[in-house]
């Protein structure tokens, strides 16, 4: 995989820039083109961060599928699955279970 032109393209996916990438990353715009302009491949910590800006994980940046579009509710219903206990998250697909009976 081209992780730049993976980078690329979920940046032309959300219409984004270059020096929008580094403000939504928190990144220096400098890391960012030379990216793209050295074709350098980011380290991981660096690209953990780019993904956190476009709200995917690593997973979902290395899959070969197309990523679902998720709504800000459903984020943020899997940002907290993450915390769950194997117990909790076994009530709580019960109770989803039991809402459609």
């Amino acid at each position: 995989m081209d992780t730049n032109a993976r980078i690329r393209k979920l940046m032309d996916k959300k219409g984004w820039t270059e020096y929008k990438l580094a403000k939504e990353s928190g990144l220096s715009q400098s890391t960012i083109t030379n990216l793209f302009k050295r074709n350098t491949i980011p380290s991981i910590p660096t690209l953990e961060i780019i993904c956190e800006s476009f709200g995917i994980t690593l997973a979902q940046f290395f899959a070969d599928h197309n990523l679902a579009e998720l709504t800000e509710e459903q984020q943020t219903l899997f940002d907290k699955w993450l915390y769950l206990s194997p117990q909790q998250k076994e009530l709580l697909l019960q109770l989803i279970d039991n809402m459609y009976k």
